[in-house]
């Protein structure tokens, strides 16, 4: 079953459809979730919780979706949190650099390199307007974080752009009050924002988006001390390599360098049986190690966990080794100590992160639990019972007799 079959299930059955579609003038990149849906997304969460969050005694919190400016000029996004952009001479329609490049050439360009790549492969390949076939201006970078202003005085902040900014700010808190320990993973979900140049293909890419996210802060000399390692050693993952995907477990991929240390390699083993429970095809998955110009601006090591669609690999995962950027970061622009202490060792802990997108990951499991009953002709959406919106239902076939009140008895308990 391909992308139209979804997105048939998905508008009849109550999955998702776009935001205010009664009105003309509504903007591109926001969906909503119908009641099946709202159900989907609740058993993924559930599940969730259960096999990565309360398998560590991680942590979770709830912080705010709007944040002040100095959190940002920390982190690095209003800095460094731009798409390229080109825009047209002749009709002013803007597109984004890499993609348009991407589909007129089929050359791919990574994001964040150099602008003037980005202008000479538009001039090399004659790329032109797919509008109008005008000529583009040179690239520009656009920041994709959405600004507010608070109160009257209209002080500037923003949205997020990803839920883990609060996590960092409120780790010398958290790790103090609940008596923290290293390694310690703090998790949280919730919607962050981001500015898309070209919101499309309905949940794969949008401007207001769930997140699931888990920050594990830990001490960079005990990355090999991983106790929990044994739970996961013969747990199989793909890989790609320069060439291929090769399968093989987190303990040979360790021992070959494929993966740098048993602390990632437990991470990346976890998260590929939770998606395995959620019953993606875990045969058409891979871990994709980010070259230089490909990985976020934070990130020292980073792995894109992909699943195969009929539309291509998607990337349902960030797996980034954040290093000490965000808390030495955050230190030095706060004048807060983000050190705490591991035994008798001060330590300012390294984060490892997996940035999970909810929106991508229900939309994948939907295609691969989607199928054609041609014996029956009908189409069939196999959800893992425990996935399931819906369990059993509860129906009086009539009204009297005290049928309906006990209906309703059992219903409720």
């Amino acid at each position: 079953m391909n992308y139209e079959d979804v997105m048939k299930l998905a508008l009849e059955r109550g999955f998702y459809f776009p935001s205010c579609e009664v009105y003309a003038d509504a903007q591109a990149g926001f969906w909503e979730y119908g009641p099946s849906g709202v159900g989907l997304k609740n058993k993924f969460l559930e599940l969730w919780r259960r096999e990565l969050v309360r398998r560590d005694g991680m942590l979770e919190i709830d912080g705010s979706q709007i944040m002040s400016k100095s959190v940002f000029e920390a982190s690095g996004h209003l800095g460094n949190f731009a798409d390229p952009i080109i825009k047209c001479t002749n009709c002013k329609a803007t597109f984004r650099a890499d993609r348009t490049i991407a589909e007129v050439s089929k050359i791919e360009i990574p994001e964040s390199a150099d602008l003037v790549e980005f202008d000479n492969a538009i001039k090399e390949n004659n790329i032109k307007c797919p509008k109008c076939k005008g000529v583009f201006e040179n690239t520009k970078k656009f920041n994709m974080m959405f600004k507010v202003g608070i109160g009257p005085e209209e002080e500037i902040a923003y949205l997020r752009p990803e839920t883990c900014q609060s996590i960092f700010v409120d780790f010398p808190r958290l790790f103090k009050i609940m008596r923290g320990k290293l390694p310690l993973g703090i998790a949280q979900v919730g919607k962050s924002f981001r500015n898309e140049i070209a919101p499309r293909q309905s949940l794969l890419r949008l401007r207001e988006f769930y997140q699931a996210e888990i920050e594990v802060f830990c001490n960079p000399k005990k990355l090999d001390e991983m106790e929990k390692f044994s739970q996961i050693q013969d747990t199989v993952i793909r890989i790609q390599t320069d060439s291929e995907t090769i399968a093989m477990t987190c303990k040979e991929a360790v021992k070959s360098g494929v993966i740098p240390n048993k602390f990632v390699a437990y991470y990346l083993g976890i998260l590929t049986e939770f998606y395995e429970k959620t019953g993606i095809d875990i045969a058409k998955s891979r871990f994709r190690k980010l070259g230089e110009k490909e990985k976020a601006f934070y990130a020292e090591v980073a792995f894109d966990f992909e699943v195969e669609t009929t539309i291509g690999w998607l990337e349902l995962v960030a797996c980034n080794y954040r290093s000490d950027y965000d808390l030495s970061s955050h230190a030095k622009k706060s004048k807060e100590k983000f050190e705490v202490m591991d035994n008798e060792e001060k330590v300012l802990p390294h984060v490892f992160e997996i940035s999970m997108g909810i929106d991508r990951s229900l939309y994948t499991i939907l295609e691969h639990s989607l199928r054609d009953d041609k014996e029956n002709e009908r189409t069939v959406l196999s959800l893992k019972p425990y996935l399931s919106p819906i369990h059993v239902g509860i129906l009086s076939l009539v009204k009297k007799d005290g049928l309906k009140e006990k209906t309703d008895e059992i219903y409720l308990q």
